[in-house]
């Protein structure tokens, strides 16, 4: 299979930028692949693994001769990595990204690289896991990848990047980025929100328990566990990136709660039971679309609740 793009650069070297390279060496190996992380360890391992064909000394490096440049740092670091790249980058390559952000990093990109293309990307796949050791192949495939090209975004260019994810194994998306960012809000930014709040009430009560928070956790709390041990940098960045979704996101989920609390206050059961069985119908369409795991639990090897 032909490349849509010769030479794409790779800019941070963890799960996701990891598991780019990966994929492309096995979706489109005619393709050239270099890399750079601005941590020594990182580009280290990246080197050993093989992530991508080249790890760089530099970002600069990395870019040069690059018709494709993908950015996966975290959001508030994108302004910092374009503006390194931006005396050596060629003025027509693509600049991209993987971040759940999109209108403000497409601002950030933008300013840094004004002679750029700039077509942001969101594949919706990931792990708990972060680091050059995280990264695998077949991450994304059956997964979306959401592109938020702008409005005077050059259509060729556009199909070549969603050539490059449907090798991967993505299904895309086209999507306006505000429009992206209010439904990541509440499919994603306010899921971890909210575990790693709750998570963080745990700990507070972990000494008032005596160990029996986590002695005696059910598959509800592990899972969210499972997304409270994300990596914080970024989800640090994505809160602040996105702050005016997740704000009227979060409001909304505060008046719903304040309703459930009425409703359990008041021993409103066809309330509760009205919301509880609205709930199932949301999980059997994510099941059906492919999204998620119906066996129980999970799929876990272990049954234990």
């Amino acid at each position: 299979m032909s490349a849509p793009f010769d030479h794409v650069a790779v800019i941070g070297l963890g799960l996701l930028g990891g598991s780019i390279g990966l994929a492309l060496a096995e979706a489109l190996p005619a393709a050239r692949t270099t890399g750079y992380d601005r941590d020594p360890a990182t580009r280290a391992r990246a080197a050993e693994r093989g992530l991508v064909g080249t790890v760089c000394a530099s970002a600069a490096e990395a870019v040069a001769g690059a018709d494709l440049v993908i950015f996966c740092v975290p959001p508030g670091a994108m302004g910092a990595a374009a503006t390194e790249i931006a005396g050596a980058v060629n003025p027509g390559a693509v600049i991209s990204d993987v971040g759940s952000c999109k209108v403000s990093v497409a601002e950030a990109l933008g300013a840094a690289l004004p002679t750029n293309p700039i077509i942001p990307a969101h594949p919706v796949a990931g792990t708990e896991n972060s680091g050059p050791d995280a990264g695998f192949a077949s991450l994304f495939r059956n997964r979306w990848c959401i592109i938020t090209p702008p409005a005077d975004a050059d259509p060729a260019l556009v199909a070549r990047l969603t050539a490059l994810w449907e090798a991967l194994g993505a299904r895309v998306e086209l999507m306006e980025a505000a429009h992206h960012d209010r439904v990541l809000a509440v499919t994603s930014h306010l899921p971890h929100l909210i575990a790693y709040t709750i998570v963080g009430t745990a700990s507070d009560l972990e000494e008032v328990t005596q160990s029996e928070v986590i002695k005696y956790s059910a598959g509800g709390f592990r899972d969210f566990t499972r997304i409270a041990a994300s990596d914080p940098t970024m989800w640090r960045d994505v809160f602040l990136a996105n702050k005016d979704a997740v704000l009227e996101m979060l409001q909304r989920f505060s008046e719903d709660l304040t309703s459930l609390q009425r409703a359990i206050r008041w021993g409103d059961g066809d309330t509760l039971f009205e919301l509880f069985s609205r709930t199932r119908a949301i999980r059997r369409g994510i099941i059906e679309q492919g999204q998620d795991d119906a066996r129980p639990d999970f799929g876990r090897s272990d049954h234990k609740s």
